[in-house]
């Protein structure tokens, strides 16, 4: 596959720092995405948050998310596309430039212009992938909190598709933690995955199971299941 933006046209511009929404080169992978990006046909899409470490799919979070989504149904089914900061990034390019190589978290921008631009634009973002992929899934999840979760619901007033977005919203109002940074907690937590389960078995029509918890302690990090 050629890249996104090849080597020779892409932008001198660092992609480490809080206007990385306006990045020339994210706006053009965006566009490839949009334009040009063939997404395959599948059961299901499940859309989550980008992550810190890249690629995405080796990041501890989503990691977490592959075992509750691979316990329940085959990966022949499931497409999983990641948005947020990135845009909008379909797993099999997460380490594709510029997906992999930016930095700035968009989730610790406290600049007010900057955060209501990035709802503004990642809004019709999600909402021409909707559009572009209407006849790809028959069934779409968001795993999703804080400005993603905006971005998410205001591109479905832009579109008449259905996605289930998840935790739910009396979930989330339950995890509240008002003196913590990061107010909604963290999506890693068994609360929120319960809710994100069962979303997916409810999509496949299975019995819902109960999400599990062990601490994995070779590779210091907690190991989700589904029971």
């Amino acid at each position: 596959m050629k890249p996104i933006i090849p080597e020779d046209e892409r932008s001198k511009e660092p992609l480490d720092s809080e206007r990385i929404i306006y990045h020339p080169d994210m706006i053009k992978a965006n566009e490839w995405v949009i334009n040009e990006y063939e997404a395959p046909f599948r059961e299901i899409c499940i859309f989550v948050p980008c992550a810190k470490r890249k690629p995405y799919h080796e990041s501890p979070s989503h990691k977490k998310f592959d075992r509750i989504i691979f316990g329940l149904v085959k990966p022949e089914d499931v497409h999983i596309v990641t948005f947020g900061t990135c845009g909008i990034a379909p797993r099999e390019l997460d380490t594709e430039y510029p997906f992999m190589h930016y930095t700035f978290m968009m989730g610790k921008c406290n600049v007010t212009k900057i955060k209501r631009d990035f709802i503004k634009i990642e809004s019709e973002r999600i909402a021409a992938y909707l559009e572009k992929t209407r006849a790809n899934y028959r069934h779409r999840i968001a795993y999703c909190i804080g400005d993603f979760r905006t971005a998410m619901e205001k591109a479905l007033e832009m579109v008449d598709i259905k996605v289930d977005i998840v935790p739910r919203e009396s979930t989330i109002q339950r995890m509240i933690q008002p003196n913590k940074p990061f107010i909604y907690n963290s999506l890693s937590s068994k609360e929120y995955l319960q809710d994100f389960s069962d979303a997916i078995t409810d999509a496949f029509g299975l019995p819902r199971r109960e999400v599990g918890l062990k601490e994995d302690l070779s590779v210091d990090d907690t190991d989700w299941y589904v029971l």
